[in-house]
């Protein structure tokens, strides 16, 4: 009998054995199958106003280009100047060869002296009755006729002595010595640039005109145009131009064809640098007034959307779709899908998934949308 209980008590005992043993195999392989949780810096999302930029390809022109054109045909005789030079209003550019001209002139002179004898001579003759007054008219009117045509070579060989129109640079010079030219030619001598200030033209499209004129300040266009902000340049080089241009007109009407509104600004150009031909970019700034703001290293691109992850209930994440309207620097300015009280995930979101647990740092919004510094350059 006493074996009996014996047996049973090592029996129960070895099962009470085999049963720990057990549970704890089965809690050691429920630690290794459960991932641990992870840190990743979270940070509540905040307001800021920050300016952006829009960059537009521009051409620049001086602000007068006159064309310089023959009022007379003739050979060119003389280039008085040279491409890229600096000329005042008034000075000689071209001299036609005047002989031709000057031949006419005689020959007119000549016409004017016989026109003039022969009304001297019939003005007495009208004077005594002894011929009809008539014939003095007539006189009279062919002296007018040969004076006109005199005046008119006279203002020709003027002509052939082609002046700059205005204070500028000389263009490029299309015609040279012994070249026949007219007043009919399509192309013309050169074009003088007034480029004390610049032009620089570029286009909205229609979305964008609106934009502007729904952001800028004033009841009128004029208004909206003088409280437009100021404007920079990029150079063909990749420099910002020194000088702030003003935005001073648009046309005004959509043209069909390209969809676009033309813009032209104005550039002081004190040191020359810029001259008619020069193509740049025109950077528009755009302020985001108290806006939601994300660093674009919490975000993530899926099937076309911008992803970003919240920090939800029992510190699991949860994905959102955010819409954008603007980019500055390394932010993205939130349309939607992103509030006030929300903490998202600011880094490292590739390693994340819908419904992860995560161990949550806060990270002051600062410091989370301070721009990653590149270790390596090439």
């Amino acid at each position: 009998m006493k074996n009996n209980k014996l047996y049973t008590i090592l029996g129960l005992s070895l099962f009470l054995v085999i049963v720990s043993c057990g549970s704890k195999q089965e809690n050691a392989a429920a630690a290794q199958q459960a991932p641990p949780l992870l840190p990743f810096p979270v940070s509540q999302v905040e307001h800021k106003t920050v300016t952006g930029y829009i960059d537009y390809p521009a051409t620049i022109e001086g602000r007068v280009n006159s064309d310089v054109r023959a009022k007379t045909s003739g050979y060119i005789e003389k280039v008085y100047v040279d491409e890229g030079q600096k000329v005042k209003k008034g000075q000689v550019l071209f001299k036609l060869e005047t002989q031709a001209l000057n031949q006419d002139a005689v020959a007119a002179k000549a016409r004017v002296n016989v026109a003039q004898v022969e009304v001297d001579k019939l003005i007495p003759l009208v004077e005594k009755n002894i011929i009809s007054p008539v014939q003095l008219e007539t006189a009279k009117a062919n002296l007018a006729q040969a004076k006109a045509s005199y005046s008119g070579v006279s203002a020709n060989i003027g002509y052939a002595t082609i002046k700059s129109p205005i204070d500028g640079y000389v263009g490029a010079i299309n015609f040279r010595e012994g070249a026949l030219i007219s007043p009919n030619d399509a192309t013309p001598l050169t074009t003088v640039s007034e480029i004390d200030q610049v032009y620089a033209f570029f286009s909205f499209n229609e979305a964008q005109y609106i934009d502007h004129l729904q952001n800028s300040e004033g009841k009128s266009k004029a208004e909206r145009i003088k409280n437009s902000p100021d404007l920079s340049l990029v150079l063909a080089n990749g420099k910002i131009y020194s000088e702030k241009g003003r935005i001073q007109t648009s046309t005004g009407q959509v043209n069909q064809s390209t969809g676009t509104i033309k813009i032209r600004a104005a550039f002081n150009n004190p040191n020359e640098i810029l001259t008619n031909g020069n193509s740049g970019k025109i950077r528009f700034p755009i302020e985001y007034k108290d806006a939601i703001v994300v660093p674009q290293s919490a975000t993530f691109e899926q099937q076309g959307n911008i992803m970003i992850f919240k920090l939800g209930a029992d510190n699991k994440v949860e994905t959102s779709i955010v819409k954008i309207k603007g980019t500055v620097g390394n932010l993205y300015v939130v349309d939607s899908g992103v509030d006030d009280n929300d903490k998202i995930i600011v880094s490292g979101v590739g390693k994340l998934r819908n419904g992860m647990a995560i161990i949550p740092q806060e990270t002051s919004f600062e410091d989370a949308i301070q721009p990653v510094a590149t270790l390596f350059k090439n």
